[in-house]
């Protein structure tokens, strides 16, 4: 923050020239921001984020905001004694911690969220994936429990709020498919990856707790800005994807194989990372294309 108030006028309204275009360019299009990691524990990036979902959608862009929540759920876990059981690093979700994930994910953080974007002067509206049968999902092959894999984004409702210009802000819980009313816990990456797919958007971003993909996960300044989806299998080959990076990887590719032109992963960790990647140049992260 110190550096953005250092700057000169002249420096801010180089900024500002430079932002132009791309205020004009995404004037209209669909956003789909998947928000979880530090920027959702981090009071200070928490307000940074919701700041910049507010830009967003004040200068014209439809921005839908979708969130996960591990750490507030197995907080919760803890405050009940419920012991959070985890297989291969996924989350067992038997019927009880089911009950808790849907408490958390849609009565609480999802509230939370839409009440700091009103109170920042957005337009926002708190979903889960069962209103409006948004998101319809079947359970996992690998016994997780009530965890499910999606099946069908209904995107109907989605688009009324975004034309209607409201933030939606969704939750992922699912219902299950036709004559299953389970609900499902849905990985927060997997979903916003297929509601980007669903909603035909420009942009698919990550906000996550690492730079992007490093050649060298110990040093930052081996950041590969730009991947082309075809060198992906190479990077897992060699080690340069592995990982906790994998499944965010294979997000965007859900994406781009299903019409996404552009997906990002982005710090989180670094204030105003959106309106960096958005309005600027040099962009951050990575972008895979």
């Amino acid at each position: 923050m110190n550096e953005i108030n250092d700057l000169t006028t002249d420096q801010w309204s180089e900024v500002l020239v430079q932002a132009l275009p791309y205020f004009k360019n995404w004037c209209g299009k669909v956003v789909v921001v998947k928000y979880g990691g530090n920027a959702m524990l981090n009071e200070e990036l928490k307000e940074a984020v919701m700041d910049d979902i507010v830009l967003l959608s004040t200068i014209g862009i439809k921005v839908v905001l979708v969130h996960g929540g591990g750490p507030e759920i197995n907080h919760m876990l803890e405050r009940v004694g419920k012991e959070s059981k985890f297989i291969d690093g996924l989350r067992y979700t038997d019927a009880e911690t089911m009950e808790i994930v849907q408490m958390v994910l849609t009565g609480k953080l999802n509230k939370d969220i839409v009440g700091i974007l009103l109170q920042k002067g957005g337009n926002a509206i708190g979903l889960s994936g069962v209103d409006s049968g948004l998101l319809r999902a079947v359970k996992t092959e690998k016994d997780l429990g009530f965890v499910g894999d999606v099946t069908e984004v209904n995107p109907q409702i989605l688009n009324s709020l975004l034309n209607g210009g409201f933030i939606p802000v969704v939750s992922t819980v699912a219902l299950g498919e036709d004559g299953d009313n389970a609900r499902y816990n849905i990985n927060a990456d997997t979903a916003a990856a297929k509601i980007a797919v669903a909603l035909h958007a420009e942009k698919f971003v990550q906000l996550t707790n690492v730079p992007g993909v490093l050649r060298d996960v110990n040093d930052p300044s081996t950041l590969i800005k730009r991947i082309e989806k075809t060198a992906i299998g190479s990077l897992k080959a060699t080690g340069i994807i592995s990982s906790g990076m994998i499944p965010k990887i294979d997000c965007c590719l859900t994406a781009l194989e299903g019409g996404v032109p552009r997906t990002h992963i982005i710090d989180g960790r670094v204030p105003h990372s959106l309106l960096i990647e958005m309005f600027s140049d040099r962009g951050i992260g990575t972008m895979i294309y």
